[in-house]
Parts: C-alpha cells; structure tokens; sequence
C-alpha cells in the first residue's frame, strides 16, 4: 500500500532534513535531444545492428529483422518498430519485466471497534506501528478471517502489470527484502506466487517480513504498518548475485518507485546504467513529494538514466519547485522535467503525470493530455492503489510495445478497475480491449 509506505518514509525523511542538501544547480542542465519523430519504440536509426544481438532472450529484436522482406517496397522504413505491438505480444518473454522496491505483505480483516480501541486506531487512518502495535498483527491473524495479499508499491505496479498481460505468467520480476524463514515472509512468497510474478527476496535475520494491516469497520479501512525488513536491502547481497543479475539483464523495461531511494541507491543505480548502457527502458516514480524535497540528491543522481518519470500533480509540483521549474503548469512542468540532462540519446524521455480525476498529461514528442475514464463516486471503495495500478498498466503496455496513447489507456483502465475494490486487488482477468 503505497500511501503507508509514503509516511514511512516520510518519518526517516525528518531524521535527515540537515542531510540533504537542495542546491538547484547541482543537476539542472537541460541538454536532452529535441523530441524525433516516430514512437516510443522507436529506436535511432544509426544504431548498430550489434546492440540486437547483446540479450539474446530477446525475441522479437533479430538482427535481420526490418530487411528480410525487401519486396515490401511501399511501407515507410519505420513501419516495423512504429507499431509492434501485434509481434511482439504473441512471443512476450519471462522476466520481460524488472521491478525492485519495498514489498510488504498486506493482512487485511474486518475487526470490530474494541480492536481499534484496543491499539488506539482510529477508523479511517493510515499510521506507522509503533512498540505498542507489536502485536496487533499476530492477534489480527488469530481472531479474525484475513485476507492476504503481495503489498508494496514497486511490487503492487509489477502485480498489475502481469495480470493485464495474463500469459506468460513471470513477465514481471521483483526484488527486495524480506524476513528469513519467518511466517509472514513465507506467505508473501506464497502471494506473490499466486500472483505469478517471479519475485526473488533478500531474506534476511535482522527484521521480519514487512506487514501492513487493513483493520476494517464498515466502510472505513485503518491501516498501520511496518516496513520492517523492506528497508534491509543490499546490493553486494542480493542484486550483485550472478544468478540474479542474470534476471536483471533478461528484463527489456525496468521500473523501481522513489521510495526505494531511501533504501538503496547504488542498487538502483546498478540497474539504471545497465539500462541505458543497452538502450533498455528505465522507468522511475516520484511516488511523493518528500523524496525530491529531502532525498533530492539521490533522485538527480538517477534522473539522467530515467526514460519514463511518473508522477501525479502534488509530486511533480514539489519537484518544479524544487527545480526551480517557475511553473504550476502540468504540461510545463512535463516539458522542463523531459528537457533535463538524459545520458542514453537514443530515447526521449517521457513524462507522465496524473492528476486524479483531470487529465493526465504526457510530455514525449509533444505534450499531450488524456481524458480518465468516468467513474461514479458512489462506486469509488478505495483509491490507496490507484497510482500504483496507474503504473501497472501503463507497463504492460512498454513491454508489449504497445504506441504511448495505449499506454495511457491501459492505465487508466487498471486504475479505474483498482478504485472499486479495496486494496490494491483485482478481478481474476481484466477486461481491456
């Protein structure tokens, strides 16, 4: 659940306000590309044949691929890679997808108002556990029916992302951190099974399992959580795993949430050089706006590999400001935030922001903005998971290489689908033409 990880965070931001320097010159050259035309996919076409041949999982990039039908003399030379998503989806490969980031195990359950009172809950509320909240989540599992679910907002993305694309199960991979052989950690393991991603945790002994618990009265939902082992993740233990990083190279799209900038920097940008050293995708969140006002640093050093930044309106106004942007203009702000310093030319990067019920607006050839799909209010049951299903279906769509507008729409749809169910969970398939 995003929105708990986000005060989590919040707190350890607090404790490091005189660590994090917000010098604006530090990473505002603005020298990326002028935007070419042609789509996303696309890629340059001085590139060298070699680079098809560097990850030979990759199916759909034969060398030969754009000249074995010399015959076709009236398609236009950029018709191949414009719009492959027909190809491409049929021949779509495990561990296409790449995510890291801080997975929790998500226990949800009706409980009465004693519970709440019992650990001073309020009904509607997201909180941090604190020592009194120690045992909230082992009595939450014995009395009461609870519902379990593979958490975290990098881990929930990766989670959608996979059910939009059903087959092959393990399209999207996942690391992170996780309790060793404890309880709730071998049911997130279980989950996240079940959800058929190839999650890969750094099992641990210093904390467990990170939890987060929906204690649900009526129609109130009071979360409380606990990162816990979310926050142990080590690149020269886990990431850094020849066996492992087999997983990363394999992966065509990458994409870890800001929140993991507080947890393991170097490891995100491990994966980020990777990316742009093969002209893969890197796909980061700003996920919210204390990660640019107080790990500012940390985020500028990634942004240079970022070739999707996503955000929603409250993030990408903390980071023009931060910037020095001087706009409040969505559609600015998606602009400057492209013309920054890119290191992989090949690619324009591309800027997504949400504005909940407004527009989305898209910065990539042009600025662009799109229409959310319509929803009753009174049909609304949560929308904790919205952003992170946002991302997790505009994913699913980067690794079919479907054309950016389809992006936007499967984005929409999965958060349209989200916000009518409480958590972040979904129907067994989605509906989505």
């Amino acid at each position: 659940m995003a929105s708990v990880e986000l005060k989590a965070n919040k707190r350890l931001s607090e404790e490091m306000k005189t660590e994090s320097p917000t010098k604006k010159t530090a990473t505002m050259a603005s020298d990326a590309p002028k935007a070419k035309k042609g789509r996303f996919s696309e890629e340059k076409k001085t590139e060298s044949p070699s680079k098809k041949t560097e990850s030979p999982n990759k199916e759909t990039e034969t060398p030969t691929k754009e000249t074995e039908s010399p015959s076709k003399k009236t398609e236009t030379p950029t018709k191949e890679t414009e719009s492959p998503s027909k190809k491409t989806t049929d021949k779509l490969s495990p561990n296409t997808l790449f995510g890291m980031g801080n997975p929790l195990l998500d226990i949800s359950a009706v409980v009465d108002k004693d519970f709440l009172d019992k650990y001073t809950l309020k009904p509607n509320d997201q909180i941090l556990a604190e020592d009194k909240h120690k045992e909230l989540f082992e009595e939450i599992v014995k009395k009461s029916k609870v519902e379990y679910h593979a958490g975290g907002a990098t881990q929930n993305s990766i989670k959608i992302a996979q059910w939009m694309v059903q087959e092959p199960h393990k399209v999207g991979t996942f690391f992170g951190c996780i309790g060793k052989d404890d309880k709730f950690g071998g049911i997130l393991k279980q989950k996240a099974e079940e959800a058929h991603i190839d999650a890969h945790y750094y099992e641990q002994e210093e904390k467990p399992t990170g939890t987060c618990a929906a204690c649900i009265t009526g129609d109130n939902r009071s979360l409380v959580a606990n990162l816990s082992a979310a926050e142990c993740y080590k690149k020269d233990k886990h990431l850094d795993l020849e066996e492992n990083w087999e997983l990363v190279e394999k992966a065509k799209v990458y994409y870890i949430a800001g929140f993991f900038l507080t947890v393991s920097l170097e490891s995100i940008l491990k994966v980020a050089k990777h990316a742009s050293d093969n002209n893969k995708l890197f796909c980061l969140n700003l996920s919210a706006p204390f990660i640019c006002q107080f790990f500012k640093d940390n985020l500028m050093q990634v942004m240079p590999y970022v070739d999707v930044l996503f955000g929603n309106e409250t993030e990408a106004a903390a980071f023009a400001k931060e910037l020095d942007f001087e706009t409040k203009d969505i559609k600015e702000i998606a602009k400057k935030a492209q013309a920054l310093t890119k290191v992989n030319k090949k690619r324009e990067r591309i800027v997504v922001l949400t504005q909940g019920k407004d527009k989305t607006a898209m910065a990539s050839e042009k600025v662009e903005t799109f229409p959310v799909l319509k929803i009753d209010p009174k049909d609304i049951v949560d929308t904790n998971g919205a952003g992170d299903a946002f991302v997790g279906g505009f994913l699913s769509g980067l690794v079919q290489e479907k054309p950016l507008d389809q992006c936007v729409k499967a984005a929409h749809y999965a958060a349209n689908v989200i916000i009518r169910r409480a958590g972040c969970t979904f129907p067994e398939k989605p509906d989505f033409k």
